[in-house]
């Protein structure tokens, strides 16, 4: 499987971190600084669902067993939706890929296409503390925090004006599982980029102003030509 280099010239900015990084938040800033879509793969999933995507059927029976959905079919999604006319100029992939196997077969899959592979780094103790704060649009996904991004009015996204609500595994014990599960399945992933000598680490236990400047500062130059990915 690979991907239409002549449709997807622009650079790829692949947003990486433990569950409670604050990737969702920068990922939302970052693309919309960037002018290119956000894809995070529960969109992909929410909306294949959705839409009754022969995709779509297939993810929802894994999940509706408890069971997580293959790589085979999670880049079959992926791949799909950036092959879209408005990945052309480039797209961000939110939390993806999550397992060493989808790191390489993206890695394949771009070939000489640019890209660049930022990490949020958090303590696990401070991720467990945001969890608790953590606040989710049930209308658009917006995420907000009650302590670092509040909403104007209690209750009520600022984006769309829906409702937010806490989410049950942002309780602590939850959120523990969660990062036990990162560190043992998704941390070789991220091994294998910094392997490549394409990782750029973020303090992302910064506020979130500081962590998107950041952000911002690395895709705006401070990426070394071999950190860029691709071809720079």
């Amino acid at each position: 499987m690979s991907l239409d280099a002549g449709n997807n010239a622009g650079r790829v900015v692949i947003l990486l971190g433990p569950p409670g990084a604050g990737k969702g938040t920068q990922a939302v800033r970052l693309a919309a600084d960037r002018g290119i879509p956000h894809i995070s793969t529960g969109d992909l999933f929410r909306s294949n669902i959705k839409q009754d995507t022969d995709l779509g059927k297939r993810a929802k029976g894994f999940l509706e067993s408890g069971q997580l959905v293959p790589d085979e079919l999670v880049l079959e999604m992926l791949f799909d939706r950036v092959g879209a006319s408005d990945c052309g100029g480039g797209y961000l992939l939110d939390g993806f890929p999550r397992t060493l196997p989808q790191a390489q077969a993206l890695t394949a899959a771009l070939g000489a296409q640019s890209w660049a592979s930022l990490l949020l780094e958090v303590p696990d103790d401070a991720i467990v503390g945001r969890a608790c704060g953590r606040l989710l649009c049930r209308d658009c996904s917006n995420i907000q925090h009650s302590e670092f991004a509040p909403p104007a009015k209690e209750g009520v996204c600022d984006s769309c004006g829906g409702e937010l609500y806490r989410r049950s595994d942002d309780e602590p014990d939850v959120v523990k599982k969660r990062l036990d599960v990162y560190h043992d399945e998704t941390q070789p992933m991220v091994d294998y980029y910094r392997d490549l000598g394409s990782l750029v680490t973020i303090d992302g236990n910064q506020k979130p102003d500081a962590v998107f400047e950041d952000l911002r500062r690395q895709l705006d130059g401070g990426l070394s030509p071999q950190s860029r990915g691709g071809q720079a």
